[in-house]
């Protein structure tokens, strides 16, 4: 019998902090829909004390999931009550408490004097109230993790003090996260097996990892860990969250399955849904996947040399290690167009990971049936885009109800929009530099708006001269970025689409939300 890696899931919460891959609460619903029939263990759903936004999503997602659904929160009792109010539905809650321990992390956020006057002072400060925070927690379910923020860089005696203190308290899982992906993959495998042998009541809680990507090794440190006693591994397909972001859970379980060889480890985990939950993911945050990223890139089971080719045709174990059909990546694309009916669409919305209620379906229907008179053949990736930019956005969406453009080698771009918005119409003019310069100057001129523009890129979602154009724009206002993404037969009017959508994340943002921001940096 092979002995269960937990696998715990954080692309709703650190996966959504990479920067500008906000998710609105249908999102993630439909994400954890996904990750429930990917299998995953536990599904970390967001911060509540940090937004009500991040609470209704937490709400949303505990009421629907049969997983273990976790909340996250400082050890600070407001926090924690906000996480707990958030999870009172959830058929299966878990309180997700975490606290920095390194000496960095405690002269930095700790600095103030009612902490302690010296270092050994703060030490004794903080490990009172990580075990008061797990206490306190305890209190409202007994599901409780708790996390030693930058545990990497930790000194271990200390560590272990309050892991210790931590699990006396009531904590049923204890998470050492290598915050900021410091530490090497022998070191970091020590330092599980240290508090394995050093904390007495260790054997009272699961062992837990959540590694980041700094220097590459996340999933390496992550494999290690297991091989020194950590059960349950934190992370985010795509390997999506803070700057180079988190262990890649898909890079995680592969290598578990296919060097079963080596370890007596498995998982729950559906290999033959990662396909579908990492375009899932990366649809709905406009993250677009590298070609080489191992797994679920468009280059993984790609081959272009003679040599590999004629490998590949005699025996396919000459350049492959895994099959594409293990991890969901189909062989061919089912193609929808103009005479497709509604039950053809759900069916393949439904077997790519989309669950639709009859008003959502009539909507998503009446858009397929426009692009499909437009390019005749409608794909699955074409579908994904489709379903990222059908979910309705908070806010008061800015409609672009009309679009001309004028551009020429021997003429100046020139570009006129009628935007609709709160059932007001704004329509305005402008040249620029090109016609979506032109197109993005004439809406800032109609909405009395002016944004940086940080980020802009196209791209087709399948090829051929009908291929569906997908826009995606960022853009930055007082140090926080809203991504837009628009889809369209026509670049131009994606683009347009993509600019009004991040105007009006903006616009939602600054209107509802506290500008203050919160460190939640697991």
């Amino acid at each position: 019998m092979k002995e269960k890696i937990l696998v715990f899931d954080t692309t709703l919460r650190d996966g959504e902090q990479s920067p500008g891959a906000s998710l609105n609460v249908q999102e993630k619903v439909e994400i954890a829909r996904q990750l429930e029939k990917l299998g995953v263990d536990v599904i970390e759903a967001g911060f509540p004390a940090s937004s009500p936004l991040q609470l209704e999503a937490v709400q949303r997602v505990g009421a629907e999931s049969g997983a273990i659904v976790a909340a996250l929160a400082r050890a600070v009792e407001g926090d924690i009550t906000a996480a707990w109010k958030a999870l009172q539905q959830a058929r299966k809650p878990r309180i997700h408490t975490f606290i920095g321990t390194s000496d960095i992390h405690i002269s930095g956020k700790f600095g103030s004097e009612r902490y302690g006057l010296t270092l050994q002072e703060k030490r004794k400060t903080i490990l009172r109230m990580a075990a008061d925070a797990v206490a306190f927690a305890k209190t409202f379910t007994n599901d409780i993790e708790f996390s030693a923020e930058d545990a990497g860089r930790t000194d271990p005696g200390y560590l272990a003090e309050i892991i210790e203190a931590v699990i006396t308290a009531g904590a049923t899982t204890v998470n050492i996260p290598d915050t900021t992906g410091y530490t090497w993959p022998s070191e970091f495998g020590e330092k599980i097996e240290r508090l394995r042998n050093s904390v007495p009541n260790i054997a009272n809680a699961v062992i837990s990892v959540h590694c980041h990507n700094d220097l590459g090794l996340a999933v390496a440190n992550t494999l290690s860990a297991l091989q020194h006693g950590a059960r349950q591994v934190e992370c985010s397909m795509n390997g999506i969250g803070e700057r180079a972001g988190n262990a890649s859970l898909e890079e995680i379980v592969m290598a578990l399955k296919v060097r079963s060889d080596l370890h007596n480890f498995c998982t729950g985990v559906v290999t033959e849904e990662l396909y579908n939950t990492s375009r899932m993911v990366s649809t709905f945050t406009g993250i677009i996947i590298q070609p080489n990223k191992a797994i679920v890139g468009d280059n993984a089971f790609s081959h272009e040399s003679g040599i590999h080719q004629d490998g590949m045709l005699k025996n396919r174990e000459t350049y492959e290690v895994m099959t594409p059909e293990s991890v969901g990546v189909p062989r061919t694309s089912i193609v929808l167009g103009r005479h497709s009916g509604k039950h053809g669409l759900q069916s393949r919305l439904l077997a790519l990971g989309y669950k639709l209620q009859d008003a959502e379906l009539e909507a998503v229907y009446r858009r397929f049936v426009d692009i499909a008179d437009k390019k005749k053949e409608v794909y699955d990736d074409d579908l994904r885009v489709l379903m990222g930019d059908e979910l309705t956005r908070p806010g008061s969406a800015f409609e672009l109800d009309y679009l001309h453009i004028n551009s020429g080698t021997a003429s100046i771009p020139t570009a006129t929009v009628r935007i609709k918005h709160n059932e007001q119409v704004f329509e305005e003019s402008a040249t620029g530099d090109g016609p979506v310069d032109a197109c993005f100057r004439a809406i800032e001129r109609a909405l009395g708006i002016e944004s940086m523009v940080t980020s802009y890129s196209v791209r087709s979602t399948t090829a051929g001269r009908q291929a569906l154009g997908e826009a995606l724009v960022r853009i930055r206002d007082r140090n926080v970025s809203f991504n837009g993404r628009g889809v369209s037969t026509d670049i131009i009017e994606a683009s347009a689409k993509a600019y009004l959508q991040a105007l009006g994340l903006r616009q939602h943002h600054f209107e509802n939300n506290s500008t203050e921001t919160i460190d939640n940096g697991v």
